[in-house]
This record gives C-alpha cells, sequence and structure tokens, in this order.
C-alpha cells in the first residue's frame, strides 16, 4: 500500500520530466504512487506520461487542466490525494534513490506524534551542496517560522505534509494571478502546527532558465494581491522576527501598489498600522524604480 504521493505539478516540461520520471524508477521504496497534474502543457507532456503509465512500476496518475498557474494545479492534485503523505516535487527536479525510504523512516517514527503538519529534508543541488543551509539540530521539532523564519535559514527545503492537514490549507486563487507563494500557506500552518526538520537529503533541484524560481521579481509584479497577502501574513503573526517584518512592511507597500488597492485597505489589513506608516515612504520610492524597471517594461514586451 501506498503511504507517499509524489505531486508534481506540470507546463510544459516535457524534457524535463524525464529525470525525474527515471529517479522514480530507481526508488529503493516503491511505497508511493506519482500524481502529475498538468497546467494545460502543449508540449507533448500528456502523450509522454501516459506512456510511462503502461510501463511503470508504481502507480501513476495523470490530470490536465487548462493553465491558471502551479497553485491551482496544487489545489486540484491535493484535493484528490488519499495517502497520509504528499510530498510535491517539481517537474525539473528529480530524488535521490532512497528518497522514498527515507521519508518512510522519519514517518513511522513520528507519524503519531501530535500537533505536526509534516517534515522539512534538505534540498541538494546536482554538485551535491546543500541548499542554503543544514539545520543547526538535527531532527529539530518546531513551527515553520521559528526553524526557518527567525532561525535565518533561507533557501529550499523538502516538505513532506500530512495530506489531512494540507488539505485544511488550500492556496488562494486571485483573478488574472499565476503565481502564489507556497511560504503563503507554509506561514499558516506554523503556529497551529509543527514540523520536524530533518538533516537528510531527499530532493535534488536544478533552477533552469524559465522556470518558476528563476522567473524572479516579474513573476511576482504580475500576482501583486497573492504578494501582498503574503507580506500582510508575515506582519500579523506575532512570532515572526522585527529583522523579517522589517522587510515585509516594504514588500507589503510595494505590492499593494501594484495591486491597485486603498491606502485605506492596507492599513485597516494590519493589526498593527504602524507596520504600514512606516514603509509607506520606501515601499511607494522602491514600487516607482520597481515599476519602470519591471513593471512598464515587461508590459511593452508582451
Amino acid at each position: 500500500m501506498q503511504a507517499v504521493t509524489i505531486l508534481t505539478p506540470t507546463y510544459n516540461r516535457k524534457e524535463n520530466l524525464k529525470k525525474l520520471y527515471a529517479s522514480l524508477c530507481e526508488q529503493a521504496s516503491k511505497s508511493f504512487c506519482w500524481l502529475v497534474v498538468d497546467d494545460g502543457s502543449i508540449d507533448g507532456t500528456e502523450d509522454l506520461v501516459r506512456l510511462w503509465k503502461t510501463e511503470a512500476d508504481f502507480p501513476l496518475r495523470y490530470l490536465y487542466k487548462e493553465n491558471g498557474g502551479k497553485h491551482t494545479a496544487l489545489n486540484m492534485g491535493i484535493g484528490l490525494i488519499e495517502t497520509e503523505l504528499t510530498f510535491i516535487v517539481d517537474s525539473d527536479d528529480w530524488l535521490p534513490e532512497n528518497a522514498v525510504e527515507i521519508i518512510l523512516k522519519y514517518h513511522e517514527k513520528y507519524r503519531k506524534m501530535e500537533g505536526l503538519c509534516g517534515y522539512s529534508f534538505l534540498r541538494f543541488y546536482p554538485d551535491g551542496r546543500v541548499n542554503d543551509a543544514f539545520y543547526p539540530q538535527d531532527e529539530w521539532i518546531d513551527t515553520y517560522i521559528n526553524a526557518r523564519i527567525n532561525a535565518g535559514i533561507a533557501g529550499d527545503k523538502a516538505e513532506v505534509f500530512f495530506t489531512d492537514v494540507l488539505k485544511q490549507y488550500p492556496f488562494p486563487v486571485y483573478e488574472g494571478e499565476k503565481f502564489v507563494p507556497e511560504d503563503l500557506i507554509w506561514i499558516q500552518m506554523s503556529g497551529p502546527y509543527k514540523m520536524v526538520h530533518i538533516n537528510q537529503c531527499v530532493y535534488i533541484s536544478d533552477y533552469l532558465e524559465g522556470g518558476l524560481t528563476r522567473s524572479g521579481r516579474r513573476m511576482k509584479i504580475h500576482s501583486p494581491k497573492a504578494m501582498t497577502e503574503r507580506a500582510r501574513l508575515y506582519l500579523n503573526d506575532t512570532s515572526v522576527n522585527r529583522k523579517t517584518k522589517c522587510k515585509m512592511c516594504l514588500l507589503y507597500v510595494i505590492y499593494g501598489h501594484f495591486a491597485h488597492y486603498s491606502g485605506k485597505r492596507m492599513a485597516d489589513g494590519l493589526k498593527q498600522k504602524l507596520w504600514y506608516m512606516a514603509g509607506f515612504v520606501p515601499g511607494t520610492f522602491l514600487y516607482l524604480v520597481w515599476n519602470y524597471k519591471f513593471g512598464k517594461k515587461a508590459e511593452q514586451k508582451t
């Protein structure tokens, strides 16, 4: 019986999916299924994945939807998952051969502990370097905010979530926006739930040109409502450190301008309105710079 669903949202990544598929075929443990949610690809992804479905030695499910952004593909997939664990793996990344085996080892140890929403493992680059940093202590049980934000551990990690908890936090959908940062959800879980932070690599990241991570600021500017909400959540969470809040108060103003929100709406969205007042002048200046550099120029190219 499968304990883990590896959930992969994809969009025109036919060639990159091959490396991920090969890594799944090499897994030491086959106690997983692979759910591919195609967010409107037109590159032949469907034909390739359906071919794999006939030959794979693990369950493989393929779903197609109209293009709406990674977050909408995740919502569709998560809503259909029935296994205990959900492991989101991007289409241009892959797994070491013992990834599922490691996940299940720690799940067996912690599965009955109350108050957990999942596990946070390490990502490595293809050359074997850790993505940003190891955790200061192995099997550290704490919230996402304390273990990642307040501890200053940036970069990407490999989160494996309890599916029943993940279903409680669907990604918001904003009309006309195709990007929602994943930590908008992770921060909402932080507090009600903790994670086990584990110094084991279960994920290899290759940041390709054209991928979401490399798309950077332009992508975020074109999804300002989601980015404003992310900043608002950080500012309203009392456990977030002051350094992070100073950064978020600027981003709150910047993206609020891009979203064309009124000042009253922006101020009313915060528990402490002083954060909006403190960030208004420098945030407005940065908005003007970003709008000239990324906003208007991007619009001229489209």
